[in-house]
This record gives structure tokens, C-alpha cells and sequence, in this order.
């Protein structure tokens, strides 16, 4: 059975996501550091909460190593969809982007050459607000990946 990864540090749309794979049928795995509280996405039937240390990458680490082709992992984190796709498996961020194989290479260029700029001290703006239309946006594209 195909299963959807959420990566719960900072996920705005897990309930979503949850409610969307379920009502396909797939399984899901919620994972999270130490600091997030799993116990409400646990009781739910279908759902796998894992708790992860607080260590960089723990989260990531413990969705790659579970993933298989087929599968669907949501995340913010450009590295951990590169780690996805290289599995065979999709990626989607919380916005509803989908992240493809061919273009991967140049996003983690961007990111890096952001950090670097930053480590500089230039000033990035970071993120705009999270709206409805967000929300809606990646309910239509999680409903798109799960169908395929």
C-alpha cells in the first residue's frame, strides 16, 4: 500500500493531507522532532506518528529511509524532496508545489547560493503568509499525486 510522508516540523496542512490520503486509502506517516505534539495525528486510524530527536535532518533522515517508490512525501524541505525523488517517490510542497526530478538540481542551486547570501549577512525575506488559496492550491495538487 502506498503511503504519504508528512513532514510535520512547521506543516500547515497535515490535517489536510491526513484527510485527503485516507480518503484514498493510503497510509500515512507523520513525522516530527521532539518538540511537536504527534498524539493528536496518532489515534487516527491509518496514521503512523513518528517522534524523532531534535537533531538537524532527523526528521528527514527518518522519512528517507522508509520511503519507497510510489510513495508521497509533503515537505518545506527542498534537500528531503531531492531525497524523495531520487527514491522514485513524489514530493509536494504545503503551497501544492510539486517538486520534479528535472528541476530539483537547479532548486537546491538556489537554496544553497540563498544561504550562502544570507551567511553573508544580505537579508532574504523569507516566506510570504500562508492563505486559504495555499491551502486549497496543495489540497488539488495532493489529490492530483495520489491519483497517479
Amino acid at each position: 500500500m502506498p503511503t504519504l510522508f508528512i513532514d510535520a516540523d512547521a506543516c500547515p496542512v497535515t490535517r489536510e493531507a491526513i484527510t485527503v490520503a485516507r480518503e484514498r486509502g493510503w497510509q500515512v506517516v507523520v513525522v516530527a522532532n521532539s518538540t511537536q505534539n504527534l498524539e493528536r495525528y496518532a489515534s487516527r486510524r491509518g496514521v503512523e506518528a513518528i517522534q524523532v530527536s531534535g537533531g538537524r535532518d532527523a526528521a528527514d533522515f527518518a522519512v528517507v529511509e522508509r520511503l519507497a517508490p510510489g510513495d508521497v512525501v509533503v515537505t518545506q524541505d527542498i534537500g528531503l524532496a531531492a531525497m524523495a525523488l531520487g527514491r522514485g517517490a513524489g514530493a509536494l510542497s504545503p503551497r501544492g508545489r510539486i517538486f520534479h526530478l528535472a528541476t530539483i538540481d537547479a532548486e537546491l542551486a538556489v537554496r544553497h547560493a540563498e544561504a550562502k547570501l544570507r551567511r553573508q549577512g544580505g537579508r532574504h525575506g523569507g516566506p510570504s503568509k500562508f492563505t486559504d488559496e495555499d491551502r486549497e492550491h496543495f489540497i488539488e495538487q495532493l489529490e492530483r499525486l495520489l491519483r497517479t
